[in-house]
């Protein structure tokens, strides 16, 4: 087996590190300041949201006006209106 020795590796280190420098600082002062811009769907989006959060979740007038009809018996449902209901809530094509 061979062994080479290299002197003054110090020198050339400081040579190559001085070089490696300068390529660094100048791809430093070429990236420009960080930016963030939202599409126009997601701008959408954030005003649907926005709507959402302030319609009430419990329509009070809708409830009240139920709460009256069935205490005074004049709350009536078609079988109709039920059987649609159920037909939509059942998935025929899910497997079970």
């Amino acid at each position: 087996m061979i062994f080479m020795k290299i002197n003054k590796t110090d020198k050339i280190m400081k040579v190559y590190n001085s070089g490696m420098n300068k390529k660094v600082k100048q791809k430093k002062n070429k990236i420009g300041k960080d930016e963030l811009k939202f599409s126009d769907k997601a701008k959408d989006f954030k005003t649907a949201m926005n709507k959402l959060k302030d319609i009430p979740e419990v329509r009070k007038d809708k409830v009240e006006k139920l709460k009256r009809e069935i205490k005074s018996g004049t709350y009536n449902v078609k079988g109709k209106d039920i059987a649609e209901k159920m037909y939509k809530s059942v998935n025929f094509d899910k497997k079970v």
